[in-house]
């Protein structure tokens, strides 16, 4: 019975120092528990309060913009009054500027029609003066002509014209005779001579007296006699 007792004495003993020993063990890991907390709610509550102060902050830099937007919504009022005063006072000067526009198109289409007919008078003067210059130019040829003389006849002498004459002298004679009045310069191709060559023989049958000459402008202008076309005739006749 005794030992019984002694068993539960001991295993009470033990229980009751188990018990102690955990419950040390416990209070430690809630100190420690306790001061984990600590910091963490210091910790917590610095967070806070930095956070408070930069929300503070950042209220009053809204307050800030929120008065500095209402002062510029104030301006932009004012602004706006101002504007639409100024439209109210435009309104009419649009409307009188609206029909000085109209009037001035109506002006400048009708200062088109005037300069369209201006140009064409011009055009119309501009024509007439040319003809009239030309008229003037014409006039001033015609009066400024050289008038056309012709030399004193040098009379033919029988015996001259009835004197021999080269081949190349009758050949001009006779195409003068057919063709009329010729210059040296139109006779020398159908000679086959020099200019030269052609202008003195035409000086040379002129200073015989078978042909006249025009002297009123250069070169001169020969043409036959009709004395010595009337021999030419009869000779070609007798010949015949």
């Amino acid at each position: 019975m005794n030992c019984v007792i002694e068993i539960l004495l001991l295993l009470t003993g033990i229980l009751l120092t188990a018990t102690i020993a955990a419950s040390i063990e416990y209070y430690k890991h809630v100190r420690k528990a306790q001061k984990e907390y600590k910091k963490a709610r210091e910790a917590l509550e610095d967070i806070v309060l930095s956070f408070n102060r930069e929300l503070k902050r950042e209220a009053d830099r809204l307050e800030l913009v929120a008065y500095r937007v209402e002062g510029t919504t104030a301006k932009a009022n004012e602004s706006l009054k101002k504007v639409d005063n100024i439209e109210r006072m435009i309104a009419p000067i649009e409307k009188k500027f609206k029909t000085i526009k109209e009037s001035d198109e109506k002006v400048l289409s009708k200062m088109a029609e005037v300069s369209t007919k201006t140009r064409s008078i011009e055009a119309t003067q501009e024509t007439v003066n040319k003809r009239i210059l030309e008229l003037e130019t014409q006039v001033q040829k015609l009066a400024e002509a050289p008038e056309i003389k012709s030399e004193p006849v040098i009379p033919i002498r029988r015996d001259k014209a009835m004197a021999a004459l080269t081949n190349t002298e009758v050949i001009v004679l006779e195409m003068l005779s057919a063709e009329g009045p010729k210059t040296a310069p139109e006779i020398k191709d159908r000679v086959q001579l020099s200019r030269e060559h052609t202008a003195r023989l035409m000086k040379k049958l002129y200073e015989k007296g078978y042909l006249e000459r025009e002297t009123g402008k250069i070169p001169f202008r020969y043409s036959i006699k009709e004395e010595m076309k009337k021999f030419l005739n009869k000779a070609e006749s007798e010949q015949i």
